[in-house]
């Protein structure tokens, strides 16, 4: 049985930045691809990035993010991460992370995958 632990989430003013991290026990998941998606208030979940498996050479984004957001991970620790700059406003959401034995490219359509972490707040004030 595996588990993702989100941390790193809280508030910070428009323009700022936060380090998502998201530590998997229980399991390795160097060979699932693993992504961040995000829910805001009275909104549906939406893709935000994900990264191909062992090692993390193929990345996808969701335009909204592009060029803020970065999505890495480190197969040693088991842990997933992302860098978020130049926040704004409307980041604001609950950041969820993922793994699933799949693509990266199938994870950012995909209605569900194998493994969920609970969830942390990010909050940006304008």
């Amino acid at each position: 049985q595996g588990q993702l632990v989100e941390s790193g989430g809280g508030l910070v003013q428009a323009g700022g930045s936060l380090r998502l991290s998201c530590a998997g026990s229980g399991r390795s998941f160097s060979r699932d691809a693993m992504g961040w998606f995000r829910q805001a208030p009275g909104k549906e979940r939406e893709f935000v990035a994900t990264i191909s498996a062992a090692g993390g050479s193929v990345t996808h984004y969701a335009d909204s993010v592009k060029g803020r957001f970065t999505i890495s991970r480190d197969d040693d620790k088991n842990t997933l991460y992302l860098q978020m700059d130049s926040l704004k406003p409307e980041d604001t959401a609950i950041y969820y992370c993922a793994a699933d034995f799949t693509t990266a490219q199938k994870m950012t359509f995909k209605p569900a995958h194998d493994y969920w972490g609970q969830g942390t707040q990010v909050t940006v004030s304008s």
